[in-house]
């Protein structure tokens, strides 16, 4: 670990499921000597803290049985439906290490790029302190190649594929919009040094 200078408190690594951004984000919180918390952990602990009934979004999975048959663009579109729910406890995390000082490396694939813009989480001003980058992977068959690497069922990762491909393709356009910075996760043996350089920017 090292001390690395920042001049922000909460930095937002964001993509789509299988772009590599998990991988680079262990490592920039290294380089910084900080925490680090994957955001797919709030979902697992909403779901197990509420019901069906009280979060129908999150429970969508266990009480739809012929989620099997749902094409790619459902499940992406889901995968934004739940990005939205998890929504207002990720402001509430982020307010709490702005608050406190406490810097920390959110990363996972339900960051919102309208998350990274806001000028106030809860009462915390931003003025800064949130820095955000989107990792972009646009060719779908990297993607699968990606995901063959984790599991064989290639199958399986062809859907896995296609829905991250479709994410990738909305995160990117809307970040563009928004104005947050996106990096190609290519090549991968640079990414570190230029998600480094685009947070000295």
């Amino acid at each position: 670990m090292t001390d690395a200078p920042r001049s922000w408190t909460v930095l937002l690594i964001g993509g789509a499921s299988g772009s590599g951004k998990t991988r680079v984000s262990y490592r920039v919180a290294q380089h910084f000597g900080i925490g680090i918390t994957e955001v797919d952990d709030f979902q697992v602990i909403l779901e197990k803290m509420t019901t069906p009934e009280l979060q129908p979004t999150l429970h969508y999975w266990q009480t739809h049985l012929q989620h099997q048959t749902v094409s790619a663009e459902q499940i992406f579109e889901h995968t934004l439906a739940v990005a939205r729910v998890l929504h207002p406890a990720l402001e509430a995390v982020i307010a709490n290490h702005l608050e406190g000082n406490v810097p920390i490396v959110l990363e996972g694939d339900f960051i919102l790029p309208a998350l990274a813009v806001q000028p106030i989480y809860d009462d915390q001003l931003n003025n800064g302190r949130v820095r955000s980058v989107f990792i972009d992977e646009p060719d779908e068959s990297q993607l699968l190649a990606n995901y063959a690497q984790r599991e064989p069922d290639q199958g399986a990762q062809q859907m896995r594929a296609r829905v991250s491909w479709l994410h990738n393709q909305w995160l990117r356009s809307e970040a563009a919009r928004l104005g947050v910075p996106v990096l190609p996760s290519r090549p991968w043996d640079t990414l570190f040094h230029r998600l480094i350089e685009s947070l000295t920017s």
